[in-house]
């Protein structure tokens, strides 16, 4: 028998058709990385279940993984009047659970889902629904919850047909915003290990009450909702027809008998981890795409409507009977020129990808006028920065909130006025609970000095500052003044339409400077640095010529603090240059780059996957001096590429400009 599991539930919320595909991992080519502990590292799952447990003293662990030895425990258990299971496995006919706390009160049960999720509990209920749906008596949950709540109500459905005489209780248990921690090392005391992939957490040292201090994950109820769900008036999600329970015994039948439900394509197969090729593997998006649409194989190889970058009228598109990108027209793009302001507004941007698309134009586009315009204004030297950070759900250190910014690396490039480039300043800090932000703050405002045009990729790291700001008032540090001043000085901030400051120094964004003078059909529509870098390798024969030679690293021309000697341009069997973020020796033996950055959800952080987890690696595993070293030393070298990589993409720039200016003077 094939048991519906609360996993398999989630994948058939998702997509039914999922379902099938995710059953035969040998036959589909499937792109995400089925690995707990790596998930547990990059987002604190497990150290959270784990407090959890500490709050519920005396309570029994079901360890074993079977599903009959797990239930035939959990049952035995259950026969005391009182009792506390955690991991509670529960069956009934071919659904099968296990409850993260399960609180047995009589003839009441308490079902708690651990979450390392965060949220407020004054403000829970608001953060749940669509307003605008809430006010016509509609209610359909926010993305941000569904997932979560539903995941509730499976568990509740399962529990209640299992235990039809009980009362069940539904809640979500959360790090609780609302609260600072009241003691140091609080995160330390859990320890993830890596049990054959599976992942958990061990407590090491003293987590009485007291030593935990006061508690830091909130039990917010749940029933209301849970019983929306249950009577299907929950309108996010509609089953194509069925009610919830139908829905289930939809899912559950169709995986215990290996059938292949059938789900209607849309857009949100765009990020499908079953749109990816693996030699003698099936690849799932092209069997639904033909299956639906009757598509060839040429044309499944082309770019759909969902791939322009930032395109919220795919699904409108597709409605309209418009699947490939070269179906599209510039009537179905608000492509209106900026206002006030130089360079491709949005629309204009996705204009452009189709027509290069349409027209098989593999040529950049750059502004060269508007470019030249924006970097006359830059003033040398030019600094290039980058920050790696991360936000963990149980603080380090007393007064911390759950979920407050880390930013524990940062890596800084100089570009002179005579042309010559180094990469002068580098900070890391990965001793186990030290909560680096101050001193990070202090080595940045070091390192950038008081002259030069500031860069940054991206929004990142003018948040992290601000971040860190509020973080400094609320301290009592001696140079809190002077390091208010700094931030304030190189960052903006505004609340709504309103500008709260605007710093002299304001960092200049390169990916904007990107998104307005610059498209690659290499990029594919992407605006990453990971993206941009190559397509400018492969353009720039300026660059190529450059780059061909060993002349960046310690005693090199170029001046660099983690490479000896380093060629970036190499090339592949047929002649494009490789990713230079692909030449890097991995971060971890276990994981390469790509499968890293895979674990990481657009919500929960735009790039940085591998350098966050391997930060939480050695912050909360068990590691030797050597292997700290190492990890510690592939950081610092993904971090320089970073910065150097925004490098070469202002050299490309400028001399295409002087190229132009030589041009116009002769």
């Amino acid at each position: 028998m094939k048991y519906l599991t609360k996993s398999k539930f989630k994948t058939a919320l998702e997509c039914p058709t999922k379902l099938y595909y995710s059953e035969r991992k040998k036959e589909y080519a499937n792109a995400k990385l089925d690995d707990p502990f790596l998930e547990a590292l990059a987002k604190g799952g497990f150290q959270v279940g784990e407090l959890a447990k500490c709050y519920y003293p005396g309570g029994h662990d079901i360890t074993e993984l079977d599903y009959d030895t797990s239930h035939e425990k959990t049952m035995k258990l259950l026969e005391q009047e009182n009792v506390v299971i955690f991991e509670a496995a529960i069956k009934y006919r071919n659904l099968f659970i296990r409850i993260d706390v399960l609180e047995k009160i009589g003839n009441t049960f308490n079902l708690i889902e651990v979450k390392s999720k965060s949220a407020h509990p004054d403000e829970f209920e608001d953060e749940l629904w669509n307003s605008r749906e809430l006010k016509r008596g509609v209610h359909s949950l926010k993305a941000t919850w569904k997932p979560y709540l539903y995941d509730v109500a499976f568990q509740s459905f399962v529990l209640q047909k299992a235990f039809p005489g009980y009362e069940v209780n539904n809640f979500l248990m959360c790090a609780d915003k609302s609260v600072t921690a009241t003691v140091d090392g609080l995160n330390q005391k859990f320890v993830l290990v890596d049990d054959n992939g599976r992942g958990g957490a061990i407590i090491e040292g003293n987590v009485s009450a007291e030593a935990l201090g006061e508690q830091i994950l909130c039990k917010l109820p749940v029933d209301d909702v849970v019983d929306i769900i249950h009577n299907y008036e929950e309108m996010s999600e509609r089953f194509d027809g069925k009610t919830f329970e139908e829905a289930i015994w939809h899912f559950a039948d169709a995986l215990n008998s290996d059938t292949k439900l059938v789900a209607p394509v849309s857009s949100k197969c765009k990020s499908c981890e079953f749109r990816t090729i693996e030699e003698g593997k099936i690849c799932g998006f092209n069997e639904c795409w033909k299956l639906e649409h009757g598509l060839s194989e040429e044309e499944l190889s082309k770019p759909f409507v969902f791939d322009v970058w930032n395109f919220r009228g795919s699904q409108k598109a597709l409605d309209n009977g418009k699947l490939l990108l070269e179906d599209l027209d510039i009537e179905d793009f608000k492509a209106t020129p900026r206002k006030n302001s130089d360079g491709l507004s949005n629309g204009e941007r996705q204009v452009l990808q189709v027509e290069k698309v349409k027209d098989d134009d593999n040529s950049p586009f750059l502004d060269l006028f508007g470019l030249q315009q924006e970097m006359s204004t830059w003033e040398f030297p030019l600094h290039m920065i980058d920050f790696e950070t991360c936000m963990v759900a149980i603080p380090f250190n007393k007064g911390q909130r759950p979920y407050e910014q880390i930013a524990f690396q940062f890596s800084h490039h100089m570009i002179h006025e005579d042309g010559s480039i180094e990469h002068a300043n580098e900070y890391i800090n990965a001793t186990q609970g030290f909560h680096p932000n101050f001193e990070f703050v202090r080595e940045l405002k070091k390192a950038l000095g008081t002259k030069g045009s500031i860069f940054r990729y991206s929004n990142h790291e003018n948040t992290v500052l601000c971040q860190i700001r509020e973080q400094i008032l609320e301290s009592d540090i001696e140079d809190k003044d002077e390091l208010v001043n700094f931030i304030e000085t190189v960052t903006n901030k505004k609340n709504g339409k309103n500008i709260l400051w605007k710093g002299e120094r304001n960092m200049i964004d390169l990916c904007e400077m990107v998104k307005r003078f610059y498209y690659s059909p290499y990029t594919k529509g992407s605006n990453s640095i990971k993206y941009v870098l190559p397509a400018i390798l492969n353009e720039s024969k300026f660059i190529q010529d450059k780059y061909s030679k060993e002349i960046y690293g310690k005693n090199c021309e170029i001046k660099s603090k983690n490479f000896d000697s380093h060629k970036w341009i190499s090339l592949n069997s047929d002649g494009t240059v490789i990713n230079p973020y692909e030449t890097l020796p991995p971060v971890f033996d276990k994981w390469d780059f790509e499968q890293l950055e895979l674990v990481m959800s657009d919500d929960d952080i735009a790039n940085g996957g591998a350098a966050l987890t391997a930060y939480a690696m050695m912050q909360f595993t068990h590691m030797s001096d050597r292997e700290r070293e190492k990890v510690k030393s592939a950081l610092l070298r993904y971090c320089e590429l970073d910065t150097f990589a925004m490098v070469m993409i202002w050299e490309h720039w400028n001399n295409l400009i002087r190229t132009q200016m030589e041009k116009e003077a002769a």
